[in-house]
């Protein structure tokens, strides 16, 4: 990745951040800390990963995105209308009764959305079952996920990663968002899940371990997913809670709620800084 894509990436993830503020501020509710932690991995799939198109949502070939933390969706609708997929305006209307930009995606009626997700721990199902279809329909198309490493304390992750090994689906690769928190505090406080890279190497997965917030790392680890054959790909995205405003980061209590007047200033103050920073590079 040269120096200029990369600049670009991390301008998008950075409006991107600011649009989850303005999501959760305007609804006064929301999960913001979790969708900082992962709005990185959401830019680079669809501004440099995944084969779509916003002018058609429902093209056939598309690349599929599920987001099985299907609480960060101020992640997902920023991205998705930074991509052309609706009006950036319309992130306002986060949960809002006029609107269908609910807090938990729905793939019935918001563009770009392919899978209504919410039920902790069946998003990774959704994702094998959509694999599995590509190989049967001989679609080419690949399948991408986003799970959280507090949901990974459900049974159903485990049997979805399973499904994934036994039938070699090649054309699946998820991410775990290792933030370290969950709404009741720390991971390995309230379920201990690590080691994470053994036990998904031990349901045959391809596992590759980067800095979710780099995007060298992220684009290097979903080209070696295209390139492995036989087996899905398990990214383990290190990352942090809340990233990009001072306050949030590594906190569990910004797991879901929103900011109040002043801190909702203080926290698009630091990131439109954070842009300016960026665009004089």
């Amino acid at each position: 990745m040269d120096k200029a894509k990369e600049k670009q990436l991390m301008l998008t993830a950075a409006k991107a951040r600011v649009l989850i503020l303005d999501a959760v501020y305007a609804a006064a509710s929301g999960h913001p800390g979790g969708s900082m932690s992962c709005v990185d991995a959401l830019t680079e799939l669809y501004f440099d990963e995944m084969n779509v198109n916003p002018a058609d949502p429902r093209w056939e070939d598309r690349d599929r995105f599920v987001l099985s933390k299907g609480h960060c969706t101020p992640a997902l609708y920023s991205v998705l209308a930074l991509k052309g997929y609706f009006p950036v305006e319309d992130i306002k209307l986060f949960r809002s009764i006029k609107s269908h930009y609910s807090g938990h995606p729905d793939m019935n009626h918001v563009p770009g959305v392919d899978m209504s997700t919410g039920s902790l721990g069946q998003g990774l199902s959704a994702a094998v079952g959509m694999a599995i279809a590509a190989r049967l329909s001989g679609k080419s198309y690949r399948t991408y996920a986003i799970c959280g490493d507090g949901e990974v304390e459900e049974g159903q992750i485990w049997e979805a990663a399973m499904a994934a090994a036994k039938w070699k689906l090649d054309n699946l690769c998820a991410f775990v968002d290792i933030n370290g928190l969950q709404i009741d505090g720390s991971t390995a406080d309230v379920m201990p899940s690590e080691p994470l890279d053994k036990k998904f190497e031990a349901f045959n997965w391809h596992v590759i371990s980067v800095d979710g917030h780099d995007f060298r790392q992220l684009a290097a680890a979903l080209e070696e997913a295209r390139a492995t054959a036989g087996r899905p790909t398990m990214i383990l995205m290190h990352t942090v809670k809340g990233k990009g405003v001072s306050f949030m980061e590594n906190q569990a209590g910004w797991h879901g709620k929103a900011p109040d007047a002043g801190q909702y200033a203080q926290a698009k103050e630091e990131i439109l800084a954070k842009i300016k920073e960026l665009e004089a590079l």
